[in-house]
């Protein structure tokens, strides 16, 4: 079994140009910083993992700066000399060393599950248990552009027939101003797409209750994270006020959190996201503890890379739970191609890649032309 020994291990940061600005409720960006975590093993295999944030450390804390500095200085002389597919215990001896940092942990975590699988000859969602789905319907995110920006973004996705839902970005604007912008977007995209939005947690259980019924009566469909991440107890009462499903995001990063808004009844919708959580494991055992409570869940983004979000997918396309679709439109977003072959975007899903590991290679030379100096 020494060809499953772990080698070398090596990050390498890149900046993917946008094809347009993305703006959430506190940031923008025009490129998306990605780090990319490799390991290579005895036996010649490369496994590949990815580390991204939604437009840096706003949302969980970290960046793919913080993320290369703890992978290189402390889970890096952890790894080395390990097999890759001794998972469990490297995760275990990762904790010991390096508390939270989800988002690093998942890079070297999903580049393990890519460097075993390629070693058995086998995809990814084999070690996650098998497939439930071999793809995933994506809903397009929009940002908190002008209602005129939004409406005429989100035609040119249906008249492609690339997208047939929608997801607002909300937040930046008073709630009154930004009730009013959704609301004519909503009525604009009425018996042609679903709206969605996403408030990232920037109001407060008074506003929410205030505004989201008025969200809910103009026919938006989903409401994301009205309140911030630590505030189960008002998640629940605004999940039990609302005739529309909440889907719970930053309250969920781990199996406890998840545990802990079921028990609360605090979401009708969960949104799993590989990097958030640490990586496929946890994710996975997050779905777990949703399909026992009967609670649908959906495949988040952090705006990754094609490497991230052949991640996610194996992990939606494995768990039985994930009825609720996708937001995995990060490639589509970047303006320049990292892999050899695209992930497979086609009437309105992403489609699992065949082959070993993750499914994807990457392009040498994108990666080159891409990685920061």
């Amino acid at each position: 079994m020494s060809e499953l020994r772990i080698d070398a291990v090596e990050t390498v940061i890149l900046d993917i140009p946008l094809r347009r600005p993305h703006r959430f409720a506190r940031v923008g960006m025009r490129a998306q910083p990605v780090l990319l975590v490799f390991l290579r093993t005895a036996g010649g295999v490369t496994g590949v993992g990815e580390g991204t944030v939604p437009g840096g450390p706003w949302w969980g804390g970290e960046s793919v700066e913080t993320m290369q500095v703890i992978i290189e200085r402390y889970v890096a002389p952890l790894l080395l000399g390990r097999h890759v597919d001794d998972i469990a215990a490297i995760s275990r001896d990762i904790n010991d060393v390096v508390a939270a940092n989800l988002y690093a942990k998942a890079a070297v975590e999903v580049a393990l599950h890519d460097a075993w699988a390629r070693c058995l000859g086998v995809p990814v969602h084999t070690l996650l248990g098998g497939l439930a789905r071999t793809s995933v319907p994506v809903t397009w995110a929009l940002g908190t552009e002008p209602a005129a920006v939004v409406v005429e973004e989100a035609l040119s996705k249906l008249d492609a027939g690339l997208h047939h839902s929608f997801k607002l970005k909300m937040g930046a604007v008073e709630p009154a101003e930004d009730v009013a912008r959704v609301c004519t977007v909503t009525e604009k995209l009425r018996g042609a797409a679903g709206v969605r939005v996403d408030i990232n947690a920037r109001w407060d259980r008074l506003t929410a209750l205030t505004y989201l019924p008025r969200l809910a009566e103009a026919g938006v469909e989903m409401v994301e994270q009205p309140v911030p991440g630590a505030e189960f107890e008002a998640l629940a009462e605004i999940n039990r006020a609302l005739p529309i499903p909440v889907m719970a995001d930053e309250s969920l990063r781990t199996p406890t959190d998840a545990l802990r808004l079921a028990s609360l009844r605090a979401a009708d919708i969960f949104s799993l996201k590989t990097t958030k959580s640490g990586g496929l494991r946890a994710t996975r055992a997050i779905a777990e503890i949703a399909a026992a409570a009967g609670i649908p869940c959906h495949g988040g983004t952090a705006i990754e890379g094609p490497v991230g979000t052949a991640a996610t997918l194996h992990l939606a396309c494995a768990a039985p739970a994930v009825t609720w679709g996708s937001e995995l439109f990060g490639p589509l977003l970047m303006r320049e191609e990292l892999l050899t072959t695209p992930l497979r975007y086609a009437d309105g899903s992403l489609h699992l890649p065949t082959g070993p590991g993750l499914g994807i290679e990457l392009d040498p030379a994108a990666v080159r032309a891409f990685t920061r100096s």
